[in-house]
């Protein structure tokens, strides 16, 4: 029996993928393609991004994410559209910073704004803001107190240009990593590890 080919992928997923590989992101940002998930979409592109500055050195751990994009000719219900982007942003914080009771709503708000701010259009936002506070016990005794914010969302972009809606996760990332803002106009909230001055 020949192996049959995979069809082709639709225009405006091709569209949607170049736009992806156009964006501008941070130099903090070390960004790779990875597999895409294939049970959630006909059509999946996926990457992974760690916040890396060279003043940290290679050994940092200061954030790190994932930037789904979905595509599905059908424009399931849910969604309003044909496309739906999945993001996941992850940082450690210090302690201090992950007892705010507002912190939950500040991470929402930077992921907005740097949306907002490089005019990225989209509908159907909904995600959730976590924030974790840990305790190393036996073995990880040493470790200590620990604390970090993630945060899950996704949204459904206007169109298939999708840089801006990369640059704007890519933005986020580093924001919740501690380092200032590239955009004007978004207020800094001091999120970094002790350590990181």
């Amino acid at each position: 029996m020949p192996d049959t080919l995979p069809p082709p992928p639709p225009a405006a997923f091709s569209a949607a993928l170049e736009s992806v590989r156009r964006a501008a992101t941070r130099q903090e940002l070390s960004i790779t393609e990875i597999p895409a998930p294939g049970t959630l979409a006909p059509w999946s592109f996926a990457l992974a991004a760690d916040v890396t500055p060279a003043r940290h050195g290679s050994d940092s751990e200061l954030g790190t994410g994932r930037f789904v994009l979905l595509h599905d000719p059908e424009a399931p219900e849910a969604w309003n559209g044909v496309f739906r982007v999945i993001c996941y942003a992850q940082a450690p914080l210090e302690i201090e910073m992950g007892v705010d009771p507002f912190l939950t709503d500040v991470a929402w708000s930077w992921l907005v704004d740097a949306l907002d701010t490089r005019g990225a259009g989209y509908t159907n936002a909904s995600g959730t803001a976590t924030k974790i506070l840990s305790t190393g016990f036996g073995e990880l005794a040493a470790q200590g107190d620990g604390a970090q914010i993630e945060l899950r969302a996704s949204w459904t972009p206007d169109g298939p240009d999708l840089a801006a809606h990369v640059e704007g996760w890519g933005e986020l990332l580093c924001m919740l990593a501690g380092l200032p803002p590239a955009i004007e106009g978004v207020s800094l909230l001091s999120a970094r590890r002790a350590g990181r001055e």
